[in-house]
């Protein structure tokens, strides 16, 4: 039997069918009745933030204490993926990290975020007494937050542990379901596993919608973009045209695989991002940049458990803080198998480090850029970006920014491309999971990654069809789908010590466990 024969005979079928029909599915009730599915994903949104807001913040906090607690302890030197060297270089490694939750909307959000929050002041934060210049510093803070330590955190270190261990350890598929099987056993891997099969079956669900919203995001961001530096017309037609071309570029890179599109897609899109970021830091105001973010990233740690328990305005909750949680808990199973597939030879300690250390900083050094640059000119000028953005939303935000800056129409320009690259490297990432989700194969095959890519492009189109309440509708559908893959993610915060623990044994950083053997046994070790 041949290698592609092969592959296609191990498709998860049942998953692919149930999970895939059900995006078709819905693709196809949107269509048909926009009203219906506008008001069905906004009743399951409000049920979400209601139940599951406060398990989530206190999920994603578990999450970040038990990894960094692992990367300090004598774990932290356990070798993943029973590989001695890393197969990626730290830029190349780093890159294809940072260019799934950063691209996943940080391009979007970036210039946005910090404004509104800078405008109406964090209802933790808020005082009547603060002037405009002291509201800069707890309204950038909030957005570092949002995209820092506990988010990340959540995408690719215990369940990533746990993952690596049960699939380059004990030669399991590379699948969710292998998430459960320190606690369940090799059970969880047969075909007629009914808890296998949902943890699949969600986590393809959850990370197709945290991949279809920011390929909506894009439609909108970039249809505003054209509309303001050609004068193109900012219709549903022309945000389809940027989703059509965007997955176009998405699909290729996926069909080329990891070791060549995606890696090559990500460390270019890196490369642009940093000259994006040096020029705003030379054109734009530079002390300012530099001193919001000292200071926003030092308030955010002194009041970092505050911000993480903090339960007092659950409007504002469920606008914000939940409804980004819910986002990254859904990329979570996807984005751990993303990463655990570049990750072999890293050790527990780098790989804390890499993805829930310096990906968070380097995100919020963003956020400070395009978002304190923004903080400046609002400063400056009342009214210079927040009317854009008060007036057109989220996806003028940019512009309004760059109209300040010397060479503005140059950084658009420039804004507009890397936000294409950005979130094309979260749609190919994301449909080589699914892939590898489908088969437990890490080279799965290249019909179906182009399929997912192609899927999440039409769903975002079609959302973007219900109308004004299109970015509305696309949060509260990412929110409604992580609910139950966070239930997924909570047994790593309990069972990535013990699996380290394990590994560590294996690879003789510790003494082995004194348990009793037999007298042949130790024959046998002893020959």
């Amino acid at each position: 039997m041949n290698e592609q024969t092969d592959r296609k005979t191990r498709i998860d079928w049942i998953t692919f069918s149930i999970s895939g029909g059900f995006l078709v599915l819905f693709l196809l009730m949107s269509l048909l009745n926009k009203d219906l599915m506008g008001e069905w994903i906004s009743s399951s949104f409000d049920f979400s933030v209601t139940f599951f807001g406060v398990f989530w913040q206190l999920l994603l906090l578990a999450t970040f204490v038990v990894g960094v607690a692992l990367a300090l302890s004598k774990y932290g030197k356990v070798k993943l993926g029973k590989k001695d060297t890393p197969e990626n270089g730290w830029f190349r490694w780093v890159s294809m990290i940072l260019c799934t939750l950063l691209a996943s909307g940080g391009v979007f959000w970036a210039a946005g975020e910090p404004i509104y929050h800078f405008l109406t002041t964090p209802p933790l934060f808020a005082d009547e007494g603060m002037t405009r210049a002291q509201a800069v510093v707890p309204g950038l803070a909030q957005s570092f937050f949002h995209w820092g330590f506990t988010a990340w955190a959540c995408l690719g270190t215990v369940a990533t542990i746990v993952l690596m261990y049960a699939h380059y350890h004990k030669g399991y598929p590379l699948k969710p379901r292998a998430i459960l099987y320190p606690m369940v056993g090799e059970k969880i891997f047969n075909k007629k596993s009914v808890i296998g099969a949902a943890a699949d079956i969600v986590s393809v669900i959850a990370v197709a919608a945290g991949t279809i919203g920011p390929i909506g995001f894009l439609g909108l961001q970039v249809g505003y973009a054209l509309n303001y530096l050609f004068n193109i017309p900012d219709t549903l037609f022309t945000q389809s045209i940027v989703i059509i071309f965007l997955v176009t570029i998405a699909a290729v890179s996926a069909a080329s695989g990891v070791d060549k599109g995606i890696q090559l897609l990500s460390r270019l899109n890196v490369g642009f991002a940093v000259v994006l970021m040096i020029g705003m830091l030379i054109l734009g105001p530079t002390m300012f940049i530099i001193d919001s973010f000292v200071a926003a990233e030092a308030f955010q740690i002194q009041n970092f458990l505050r911000m993480s328990l903090y339960r007092g305005d659950s409007g504002w909750l469920g606008y914000w803080t939940v409804f980004f949680w819910g986002w990254f808990l859904g990329f979570g199973p996807a984005m751990a198998m993303f990463i655990s597939r570049i990750s072999r030879g890293r050790t527990i300690r780098q790989l804390i480090l890499a993805v829930a250390i310096l990906a968070p900083i380097v995100s919020n050094f963003w956020f400070a850029v395009v978002g304190g640059s923004g903080l400046f000119y609002e400063l400056e000028s009342p009214g210079a970006v927040s009317t854009a953005l008060n007036e057109t939303g989220m996806p003028a935000a940019v512009m309004a920014i760059m109209e300040q800056v010397p060479f503005g129409m140059v950084m658009a320009a420039g804004f507009l491309i890397v936000t294409i690259i950005f979130v094309a490297t979260t749609a190919d990432s994301m449909s080589y999971s699914v892939a590898v989700t489908l088969t437990g194969d890490t080279h799965p095959p290249r019909v179906l990654r182009v399929f997912w890519a192609l899927l999440f492009g039409g769903i975002a189109a079609a959302l973007l069809g219900i109308g004004e309440s299109s970015i509305q509708t696309l949060q509260n559908f990412i929110v409604v789908t992580a609910v139950p893959v966070s239930l997924l993610l909570l047994p790593p915060v309990w069972l990535a010590p013990k699996v380290a623990k394990q590994m560590a044994e294996e690879q003789g950083l510790i003494a082995e466990r004194n348990i009793p053997v037999s007298v042949e046994e130790k024959e046998r070790k002893t020959s």
